[in-house]
């Protein structure tokens, strides 16, 4: 089952993450990479967490969410999402009405499996697109939250961050419909 232009290809996935790690890992070691995020950040991203820690950072949040949300739906085959969720679930509610190790049970459970590499591959097509712009954003928040203490609740930045972007990318995907 050789479609790579439906179904994608790790081969870039693979290529932008050694260049993510490699940025990552060269932040300090090569100045041009720190000094060009923090020329476009710091007037940005800075001035809003200047403004207001916690409501910078929580729009900041938001609208890492909105950008991550509008790749996901608009760089993943949404359709073909949907049809192969569909069948799976599909698939899961004729399992509960067999016997669990039952011939058909197996036949469907395997079946069922067989969707989840081409959904992964289909979800992961994002990660070509954001992976870098979220690493060096990741970099420019560490620097920055080095010099600047912030707690809210007791939770760090990298926290905050964390459940914001749950919350507030599940509110989204759920408005634009991405499956």
């Amino acid at each position: 089952m050789e479609d790579t232009g439906k179904q994608g290809s790790f081969r870039g996935i693979f290529i932008i993450m050694l260049i993510s790690l490699a940025i990552a890992s060269f932040w300090n070691s090569i100045p041009i990479i720190k000094n060009s995020v923090n020329a476009v950040l710091n007037p940005t991203a800075g001035a809003l967490l200047s403004w207001n820690l916690t409501y910078g950072m929580a729009i900041l949040v938001l609208i890492l969410a909105l950008f991550m949300t509008l790749i996901q739906k608009y760089t993943t085959d949404q359709e073909a999402l949907r049809e192969m969720k569909g069948e799976q679930k599909k698939m899961h509610e004729e399992m509960k009405k067999l016997k669990p190790g039952s011939k058909e049970h197996t036949e469907l459970s395997m079946k069922s499996m067989g969707f989840i590499g081409p959904m992964f591959k289909l979800s992961m097509r994002p990660i070509m697109y954001t992976a870098i712009p979220l690493i060096l954003l990741f970099r420019w928040f560490a620097d920055y939250f080095a010099v600047v203490s912030f707690k809210f609740l007791g939770l760090s930045w990298f926290w905050f961050y964390l459940l914001g972007s749950i919350i507030f990318s599940s509110i989204l995907r759920k408005v634009m419909k991405v499956v």
